[in-house]
């Protein structure tokens, strides 16, 4: 699987580059701000980039803006994002592009290569991942009707979803059975009033609710 990362930090780049070859992944470009990333993706068209929020020359939003450049030009790239602190307005801004192949991880999150991996490969297949900082965050920001509807351990489970976490993950981490983990999310769906469609559909429109971005 093909790859570019974007990171303006040479130790980082570098250290993120000797991680994705280990993993089994092509590193085309590793490059340092936004200008050269959307150069190096329309020049290699990865399977997933990997970018900093914040970037030369304005050290602001210069990651963001280009992943969402990304996610219009190339819609097939996946973009996991990483930031050094939580800024949950991005996450949002990346999911209401498209609500597939989408990531939003802290630095910190580097630092345990298995976990920052994980994430990636959910990223790359299609998947979402959000750092559970931010998914906590937006736990106590977010918590008023539809989402008062639901019980604390639906919340858990929810919050699991909103990591981009499988049933079988999410049944892992609470302790609990894949049958009980499927009620909950069935139950979860019906209290916020999700249309009947497949499951998979169902899951997105549940974090996009859960986000407040849809």
């Amino acid at each position: 699987m093909r790859a570019v990362i974007a990171e303006d930090s040479v130790l980082l780049r570098v250290g993120l580059v000797k991680v994705l070859e280990a993993v089994g992944y092509e590193v085309a470009a590793a490059v340092g701000d936004a200008e050269a990333l959307l150069v190096a993706v329309e020049e290699h068209r990865p399977q997933v980039v990997v970018a900093d929020v914040r970037m030369p020359p304005g050290y602001s939003d210069e990651g963001v803006r280009a992943a969402l450049v990304i996610r219009r030009q190339w819609p097939e790239v996946a973009v996991l994002l990483l930031s050094q602190f939580v800024e949950e307005r991005y996450a949002a801004d990346l999911l209401t592009t498209n609500t597939s192949g989408v990531g939003y991880l802290l630095k910190q999150r580097v630092a345990n290569v298995d976990e920052f991996v994980d994430a990636l490969q959910r990223v790359a297949e299609g998947g979402t991942a959000l750092d559970p900082e931010v998914v906590a965050q937006l736990l106590v920001r977010r918590h008023r009707d539809p989402l008062e509807r639901l019980t604390p351990r639906e919340r858990d489970v929810l919050a699991l979803m909103a990591e981009g976490r499988s049933n079988a993950a999410i049944a892992g981490s609470l302790v609990v059975s894949d049958s009980a983990v499927a009620k909950h999310i069935n139950s979860i769906f019906a209290k916020l009033d999700l249309p009947q469609a497949d499951d998979s559909h169902r899951r997105v429109m549940a974090v996009l609710r859960f986000l407040e971005v849809a």
